[in-house]
């Protein structure tokens, strides 16, 4: 397909969605059509294709179908901008080998929500690796996995870090669990990048 028919149809398929979110009929079916364009379009492994993917397990239908209308609007604008040297160097999925790699590079596309998911994403399995480092239970006792607060404050009672580090991932994990539930007027830009570079610190400080 040639470019300007991907840009044509995605396009037309940005203006659906944006109609029927005025009339708030037919949304579903707008952001399916949109998630479809963006998995046709989109180079495999592309942060496109790794935005959507993070879209589907990490938001709630509620606030899914906003982050897909802005993947598609950015791919959109991209394509129209002819695959400029920048717009490769974010494609290429060896640039976004891990989650903060992946969350440093939507933050700096100005995409803060997804970013957030993503490097709380990290800060929790982290977590979890540092548990089954530390001999600590990951699982409660009828076999359900332990949520990331409770692993966190287990570690503190293992002396594993502090109450200050304890609060300080408290508080991270609090502003991933807005970024996923749609909360976003609750934090800004300036807050994800401490997030990102904070989990960055912490996982140098103490490596699982």
């Amino acid at each position: 397909m040639e470019i300007a028919k991907m840009v044509e149809q995605l396009d037309k398929l940005i203006e659906q969605y944006g109609a029927s979110a005025e009339k708030k009929a037919g949304m579903q079916l707008a952001v399916n059509r949109l998630e479809a364009a963006i998995d046709r379009i989109a180079l495999p492994g592309s942060t496109y294709v790794r935005q959507l993917d993070i879209v589907r397990s990490a938001f709630h239908s509620s606030n899914k179908a906003y982050v897909v209308s802005q993947i598609a609007q950015a791919l959109r604008d991209d394509l129209d901008a002819g695959w400029t040297s920048s717009v490769v160097e974010l494609v290429h999925a060896d640039t976004h080998s891990d989650y903060l790699e992946m969350a440093e590079s939507l933050l700096d596309a100005k995409y803060k929500d997804p970013a957030a998911v993503i490097a709380g994403t990290a800060l929790e399995v982290h977590v979890r690796a540092l548990c089954v480092k530390h001999g600590v239970a990951v699982e409660r006792p009828d076999g359900s996995p332990k949520k990331a607060d409770t692993m966190n404050a287990d570690l503190k009672k293992e002396g594993v870090y502090g109450t200050l580090q304890q609060k300080q991932l408290t508080a991270w994990m609090d502003l991933r669990n807005k970024a996923a539930h749609g909360n976003w007027p609750e934090y800004d830009q300036h807050q994800v990048r401490l997030l990102v570079d904070g989990v960055r610190a912490f996982m140098l400080k103490y490596p699982a």
